[in-house]
């Protein structure tokens, strides 16, 4: 097996992780992260088939965290109800955040292997994807485990005594 049918079959799991992952979460925002996620992991398949297949590729500009901050602002109102996260529901991410990390390593080194350039570009895409992945699973994370010291982060309050 190639990097680019590992690749494959890595996006695949991750799709399917997520989606599943998305359906049990009773928490509004980790529903919607997961969602999310799991919208770009497709994409990534999707680039991924058309290099497989040999066909040429335009990888979009897309921004994992562009998408996620708009989700935090339609929910702002939501968010500040301080639904308590299951148990579950955190592992959830953690192993989301496990799964990131690999991600960025295969493809860290799937690059630096490439044959040709135009799967290196992927890769190297790939690359900073999954690293906005993580860093987003991360803060939702911090999120749902403890709300209040996320808004007071993530707003920069201050907090007077």
């Amino acid at each position: 097996m190639n990097a680019v049918e590992i690749a494959i079959k890595m996006e695949t799991d991750a799709i399917k992780f997520y989606k599943e992952a998305a359906e049990k979460c009773n928490h509004a925002v980790g529903k919607r992260m997961f969602l999310s996620i799991c919208e770009d992991e497709k994409r990534h398949l999707e680039m991924l088939s058309r290099i497989f297949e040999g066909l040429d590729i335009k990888i979009k500009d897309v921004s994992p965290m562009k998408n996620i901050k708009t989700i935090f602002e339609q929910m702002k109102d939501e968010m500040m109800e301080r639904v308590e996260a299951k148990t579950d529901e955190l592992e959830a991410f953690k192993i989301a955040m496990r799964m990131e990390k690999e991600g960025i390593e295969f493809y860290k080194k799937a690059a630096s292997d490439a044959p040709a350039e135009k799967e290196r570009n992927l890769f190297e895409r790939l690359v900073h994807e999954e690293e906005q992945h993580y860093a987003i699973f991360a803060n939702t994370y911090f999120f749902m485990q403890d709300s209040g010291s996320w808004f007071m982060w993530e707003e920069h309050s201050i907090v007077e005594g």
